[in-house]
């Protein structure tokens, strides 16, 4: 449609818009008529400033605004812009100012290797620039806080200058101030170090006894625990060895009381004869039990006593420590198997040193025990006058059935005068002597038999 002009051959157009060479502006553009080719070049220029905006074409006469352009560049963006490449004007007078200067000697060389170095880490400047202003903390807190351990390193900050290390080792660095790693600790981790410390410091501390003054203060800063004084290691023992004594006495009046209920009384007295010590074991272990219970029997049986004539005498089977004896004004026998006090017969109490019809008032206080009760109660009947009187007192849990046991009685020559079966531990009866035994020493009482009492180990 139209010819070429003249200086097509001399600058040809690349097919590729994005490499498109620079237009060079001849006075070939003046020459251009029509308004044809004004469009064409209008529409090639368009082209080329889209393509390449940060390349303007340098227009003669335009240098000096160029060189205020890239001034103005760098006070804008020191650090950050990256050096674009040079016009070819400007890398010509370059040229002519190394041959005029001649051949570079080895000062101009590190001048040149400094500007390159220069030159990368203007390049790097994005990748450091975070790093600068770490570096800048760490003085400000080194300067504010100079007696804040640098021993450790943040561990976020130490992996972070580990890796950029890693990444970078191969390429050269610009010179700065504070080249090494950041050194800083959390107030958290300082406050964890420091007690990490203190406990590696009083693991190995002997312990002291502290002044009288500082005692309080000394115990609150060290958690090591004071050490057991040798007197608290003997009541320690003291305590142990009494608890197991207990335990053993325990076991052994539960062993005694079930020997005692188990055979008749003659085997019981052998066995207190030969080993003293047993009774007194027994009688201890007694007395620990009938404490707990709200009424002693033998209380109330004094307090009956204190309502009959202190001329009245009386016999008491199985005494014990004479505690009845002590609490009446009568006149008393006392019989039991060993003796606890000088008062005391001792003798089986199915044969008691005494005179038939001798006596008033015969007492058994929790004292039928063995398998040979009737001959405890033909003994009572023997020596008690006619009319005396029987108190008979026992433990509940020992009656399975009350009315066979009374029955039993009134067969050995007794009536039943009271009965009191309202205490929830033992049970009392009045029996009144009305002859001699009704029945035969062959004939079979079964009420007479008795549950033995025997405590659970606890």
């Amino acid at each position: 449609m139209f010819e070429e002009p003249e200086w097509a051959e001399e600058a040809p157009v690349v097919a590729d818009l994005g490499s498109v060479a620079l237009w060079p502006r001849t006075t070939a553009d003046s020459q251009i008529k029509g308004s044809k080719h004004r469009q064409l070049l209008a529409t090639l220029r368009a082209l080329e400033a889209a393509s390449l905006p940060q390349q303007p074409p340098s227009l003669p006469g335009s240098d000096e605004e160029d060189e205020e352009e890239v001034v103005q560049r760098k006070k804008k963006c020191p650090k950050k812009v990256l050096f674009a490449s040079t016009s070819p004007e400007v890398k010509k007078k370059r040229k002519k100012k190394r041959q005029k200067q001649g051949p570079p000697s080895s000062d101009s060389k590190e001048e040149e290797v400094e500007r390159k170095k220069c030159h990368k880490g203007a390049l790097l400047g994005n990748d450091f620039a975070a790093e600068e202003k770490r570096k800048r903390k760490c003085q400000k807190q080194d300067a504010s806080n100079p007696a804040q351990p640098l021993g450790n390193v943040d561990q976020t900050g130490s992996k972070a200058w580990n890796s950029s290390a890693a990444n970078d080792s191969t390429k050269p660095r610009p010179e700065t101030p504070c080249s090494n790693p950041p050194h800083t600790l959390s107030r958290k981790q300082w406050r964890n170090r420091q007690k990490n410390k203190r406990r590696q410091k009083n693991k190995f501390r002997l312990p002291q006894a502290p002044e009288p003054a500082a005692a309080t203060a000394a115990a609150e800063e060290t958690e090591v625990p004071p050490a057991p004084s040798p007197d608290g290691h003997g009541a320690r023992a003291e305590a142990l060895r009494a608890r197991m004594a207990q335990r053993l006495d325990g076991a052994r009046f539960r062993y005694l009381n079930e020997q005692l209920y188990s055979g008749p009384s003659s085997a019981a007295q052998r066995l207190f004869q030969e080993d003293p010590e047993a009774f007194l074991l027994y009688h201890r272990g007694f007395q620990s039990q009938v404490k707990k219970w709200p009424l002693q029997p033998v209380d109330r049986i004094a307090r009956d006593l204190h309502q009959r004539p202190a001329s009245l005498v009386v016999a008491d089977f199985g005494c014990g420590d004479c505690r009845l004896a002590s609490s009446i004004r009568n006149p008393v026998h006392c019989f039991d198997l060993a003796s606890l006090d000088p008062r005391v017969t001792v003798c089986d109490m199915a044969q008691v040193p005494l005179e038939d019809e001798s006596v008033d008032v015969a007492v058994f206080c929790l004292s039928l025990m063995g398998t040979n009760i009737r001959d405890f109660l033909e003994e009572a009947n023997r020596v008690l006058k006619p009319g005396g009187l029987l108190k008979v007192a026992e433990v509940s849990s020992r009656f399975e059935d009350v009315r066979t046991f009374l029955g039993a009685v009134t067969k050995l020559g007794f009536k039943v005068i009271s009965k009191d079966l309202t205490n929830s531990h033992f049970f009392l009866f009045d029996f009144q002597k009305t002859g001699p035994p009704r029945v035969g020493p062959k004939a079979q009482l079964s009420g007479l038999k008795l549950q033995p009492c025997l405590y659970k180990r606890r």
